[in-house]
């Protein structure tokens, strides 16, 4: 367990667009704030930058919605067009009512709308729509490798997103990329206290780094969209956030 573990958010991060060197800004970014790069940092980067350097943002105008697309988006009242592009990302309609679409994404994350966001983009040449990465893990690969070149430090990095959950009101933060980062701690075959077996114990670090994250970045007008997790000894992991995905076997709500 750690014996200190802080939180800093990276602020007067520039508006992103497509093309932008993120790990560059953000290396700046820490230069601006006093923050000296570290072993051991974990940079967490808000899912929104990463897609918006990318160019996973997409203008509706140019989406033709299918018939599928027409019909799912009548029985929900949304756009045809931004149907076609949660059908696109997905594998598979979860669940559907009127405002909402649950989906099975292509990187195995059941979210709503295929985690496409309209907030916080610029509709300035027609309305759009911004996508998850193509691969956030490779994403998060990148950005490691990039970050250690410039600051010699060894890193991990997140890339995080907000999730609403079963039975729970609000969002958390999730882990939908991840490098250099131990992402499932699992206690399966040890015992508790009372040395009893855990038959179903795992811990998720890199969702949890994500949540402790978002605290500090918020998720409305604050323009925070990267912070910095320190004291935790959870780095050099050959995992990635994909590990995380529930089989859907396994799945009892699909």
């Amino acid at each position: 367990m750690p014996t200190k573990l802080t939180v800093h958010p990276l602020k007067n991060i520039p508006l992103i667009e497509s093309g932008d060197d993120l790990a560059r800004i953000i290396v700046v970014a820490m230069n601006d704030a006093g923050i000296e790069p570290d072993d051991g940092d974990i940079l967490v980067f808000a899912q929104k930058i990463v897609s918006k350097s990318e160019g996973r943002q997409v203008l509706l105008s140019s989406i033709s919605p299918s018939p599928a697309a027409v019909k799912l988006a009548e029985e929900t009242d949304k756009d045809p067009r931004l149907v076609e592009l949660i059908l696109q990302e997905s594998t598979s309609v979860v669940r559907k009512a009127p405002g909402v679409i649950i989906v099975r994404h292509r990187l195995g994350i059941v979210c709503a709308n295929a985690g496409i966001d309209q907030s916080n983009v610029d509709h300035g040449q027609g309305e759009s729509a911004l996508l998850l990465p193509q691969d956030p893990d490779s994403s998060a690969r990148r950005l490691r490798d990039e970050l250690t070149a410039l600051t010699g430090k060894r890193h991990g990095v997140i890339i995080s997103d907000s999730i609403n959950r079963p039975w729970r009101l609000g969002t958390v933060g999730i882990a939908i990329g991840s490098s250099g980062v131990k992402v499932l701690d699992d206690h399966r075959g040890n015992v508790d206290m009372y040395n009893r077996e855990l038959k179903v114990t795992m811990s998720n670090h890199a969702d949890s780094i994500a949540t402790a994250a978002m605290l500090v970045m918020g998720e409305t007008i604050e323009g925070i969209p990267a912070a910095i997790v320190r004291g935790l000894d959870v780095m050099d992991s050959p995992q990635h956030a994909g590990d995380s995905v529930r089989p859907p076997a396994e799945d009892l709500f699909l």
